[in-house]
């Protein structure tokens, strides 16, 4: 659920309250989403930091996701009237990938993690490029009496993920073994935090939700203890590459206003039977008519990398366009997702070509993810 942009260089870009820890570790850092955040770390880079999520656990900082928080009588009816998903489906201490959806088109403004607290009280994390958009629209259709309150640089967020990220969370005493996308109140190193069963890797892990002040020592306690679990501190780029290895998607590639929940293949995030959520109208036709296109995963045949925007190919006739590609570490070969014309039909195992810089590299059509998940494990 991350989103990288290519804001100009006078641009002035927020910092992570982690950012001197993360000069200190030779982060080369990007910007991403409005901030200036470590795309990957001296010593490791892309391909360690990913192996380490893989086969051990790794730390990222991704304070530069949106926080907002939404109170007050009946705030979680609400919610739930405005995004896609439906939040009667899980109760209190639970949490929630949905979608903000445009109304009149349903094209995804954002998708989001939503935590249910209360039924007055309900915290949202978006992306951080969109955060101001998704307040703005909650805000203008907020009833009298329910607050929505931007809440983007008071809280930071480290993803703790990995096959051994429960082993080192309970070595500082926190909480782990509440079930995946649930949440719990926790302590560490004096600071009061919350220890969320999410992320976005494919791997076990867990989001701790940490206020902006506190973050390095919730940091260097982490690290404090660290070392036995082989932990390493992960950049944005590993982030990406492993995300892509589950098929999850990103918004402003894979999920835009161009691209709606039903063409991403992503209707399970969509409370079909809900009398309102915002785009219900736009995605049931869709949905009834069948979609023009379709969010496929494509496997390299051929030595190659595909990257986004780069066209498929059946025989002559253009298919598609690639919207997330990248080198798999742990397939060591291609990878990408694409969207694809539903018309010709293509089934799963159907070679297409994919034009890399003039050349044409086939491609297997598969359904991701890409690797096996142990994120519920």
């Amino acid at each position: 659920m991350t989103d990288v942009t290519s804001e100009a260089a006078a641009t002035r870009l927020r910092r992570s309250p982690l950012h001197e820890r993360h000069t200190a570790l030779g982060a080369k850092f990007a910007p991403f989403g409005g901030w200036e955040m470590p795309l990957e770390y001296a010593g490791g880079g892309v391909l360690k930091e990913h192996a380490a999520v893989r086969a051990a656990v790794g730390v990222f900082d991704v304070s530069h996701l949106g926080k907002a928080r939404i109170t007050g009588p009946g705030a979680a009816d609400f919610v739930n009237s405005c995004l896609s998903n439906d939040l009667g489906r899980i109760g209190p201490g639970r949490a929630q990938y949905t979608f903000c959806c445009d109304d009149t088109t349903g094209g995804v403004v954002d998708d989001i993690i939503a935590y249910l607290h209360a039924d007055d009280h309900v915290f949202l994390v978006p992306n951080a490029a969109n955060t101001a958009e998704v307040v703005r629209r909650l805000r203008a259709a907020a009833p009298a009496g329910v607050t929505v309150t931007d809440e983007h640089e008071a809280y930071a967020v480290l993803a703790v993920q990995g096959p051994r990220s429960a082993e080192l969370l309970a070595a500082r005493g926190l909480p782990v073994e509440h079930g995946y996308l649930s949440f719990s109140p926790a302590t560490l190193a004096g600071v009061e935090l919350i220890v969320c069963r999410t992320g976005y890797t494919g791997e076990r892990g867990y989001e701790l939700v940490v206020p902006a002040e506190a973050a390095v020592a919730v940091w260097d306690a982490l690290f404090a203890a660290g070392e036995p679990f082989d932990l390493r501190a992960c950049g944005l780029g590993a982030r990406d590459t492993l995300r892509t290895e589950m098929g999850y998607p990103l918004h402003g590639q894979d999920l835009s206003l161009e691209i709606t929940p039903v063409q991403a293949r992503s209707g399970w995030a969509v409370g079909w039977d809900k009398p309102a959520f915002w785009g219900r109208d736009a995605l049931l036709a869709e949905k009834a008519a069948g979609p023009r296109r379709t969010l496929r995963g494509l496997v390299a045949v051929d030595r190659a990398i595909p990257r986004a925007g780069m066209t498929v190919y059946a025989g002559d006739t253009p298919v598609g366009t690639i919207t997330s590609g990248t080198f798999s570490p742990t397939r060591k070969q291609g990878i990408a997702l694409a969207l694809v014309d539903t018309a010709p039909s293509l089934a799963d195992g159907d070679v297409v070509e994919v034009d890399i810089r003039g050349r044409r590299a086939r491609m297997s059509l598969t359904r991701p993810p890409f690797v096996t998940p142990s994120v519920r494990g």
